[in-house]
């Protein structure tokens, strides 16, 4: 495919403009792929909006970049390419990416090596491959693409338009709102951890509780979402997981809540909205995290959090204050030298105070 400036303005009209006259910008430029900021070539689109890219734009090799509305470069920065000015460029570009990398139209389809419960058929425009189990009284919305080898046990609810990729298992009653998508592996349903002590050995407990996750909702691959032996756990609308990221029983999750790779929440935590939780981190059970907080990378997160803090550390706290503490910590084996040191001076000096006296 290739487009001119002029043709992508038109399909996107939040691009606003290439950069006004001084440049060597050139409207009639063909466009003829896209890639990243390091690795595009002359005939390449590319963007940047982070500083340590823009502060680069003279050494891409990119035919054209999309920069924010704010950028504005030295006329040696931008003299070897085009450069295009909007409001979000990430954005914007990868709704150009769309163009080059276009997704296959889903054929409504039911494979013949599918099984299907009673009462469990899917919706309009629906596709459900080869070796996907679907127990009985499964509601299944329209336009659902379920790939093989999916499980999805009696009961669940599948929203319009939701992807469920291959080998994903939905246990009893899961529900699943619009526009969901789940990646390979995850696990929605299972079991939490529910046992009870009986003279020396630990009894399992049955568990009757559902997942419930919202609209726009998408999770991540080898994700683990369990039910609880009473209630629900929700996952509201808008929220996004990383891959490898373990939710128990009972937790709520707010809408548009980030959680990045390899994080555990505990039983019975409560996430606010709009809350950021970075990569490894651990939160306890039977927590309140207010709406808006970042928990930073490799956090322990032990008490309740207020809204609108960003905490770090193990256990947590204010962020300021672990990045203080962090810097000292490579320094504690001199500081143990140097402690140890004054003590065998003060020492000295009191021996021979004594022997004075």
């Amino acid at each position: 495919m290739k487009l001119c400036i002029d043709e992508i303005i038109k399909i996107f009209p939040e691009i606003s403009e290439i950069l006004p006259s001084g440049g060597t910008g050139n409207s009639n430029f063909r466009i003829c792929g896209v890639s990243s900021f390091d690795d595009a070539g002359p005939h390449d689109l590319t963007f940047a909006c982070d500083p340590i890219y823009l502060s680069r734009i003279d050494k891409t090799q990119a035919g054209a970049v999309i920069v924010p509305d704010s950028f504005a470069p030295e006329a040696r920065a931008w003299q070897n390419c085009v450069l295009l000015k909007t409001a979000n460029p990430k954005l914007s570009f990868f709704k150009i990416l769309e163009l080059f990398y276009p997704e296959k139209p889903v054929v409504p389809h039911i494979h013949a090596a599918a099984i299907l419960g009673n009462n469990s058929m899917p919706g309009k425009g629906s596709r459900v491959e080869a070796y996907v189990v679907i127990g009985d009284n499964v509601i299944i919305g329209s336009h659902v693409h379920i790939m093989a080898n999916v499980t999805i046990a009696d009961g669940c609810i599948i929203g319009d338009h939701t992807v469920i990729k291959p080998n994903v298992t939905l246990m009893e009653r899961t529900k699943l709102g619009h526009h969901v998508i789940v990646h390979s592996g995850s696990v929605i349903g299972s079991d939490g951890y529910g046992f009870a002590q009986n003279e020396g050995t630990h009894e399992k407990l049955i568990h009757t509780g559902h997942v419930i996750i919202g609209n726009h909702v998408e999770i991540g691959a080898c994700n683990t979402i369990d039910r609880g032996t009473l209630g629900v756990t929700n996952l509201g609308n808008g929220v996004k997981t990383d891959n490898l990221v373990h939710i128990a029983h009972n937790v709520k999750i707010g809408d548009n809540t980030l959680v990045v790779a390899q994080v555990g929440i505990a039983g019975s935590t409560s996430i606010g909205k709009n809350v950021i939780i970075a990569g490894k981190a651990g939160i306890s059970g039977h927590l309140n995290i207010g709406d808006s907080v970042i928990v930073g990378p490799y956090a322990g997160v032990s008490k309740d959090v207020p809204e609108n803090q960003i905490v770090s550390g193990i256990p947590h706290m204010p962020h300021k204050n672990w990045l203080k503490i962090s810097n000292i910590i490579p320094r504690l084996p001199e500081m143990r030298k140097k402690l140890f040191s004054f003590e065998k001076r003060i020492k000295d000096l009191e021996s021979k105070s004594e022997q004075t006296e």
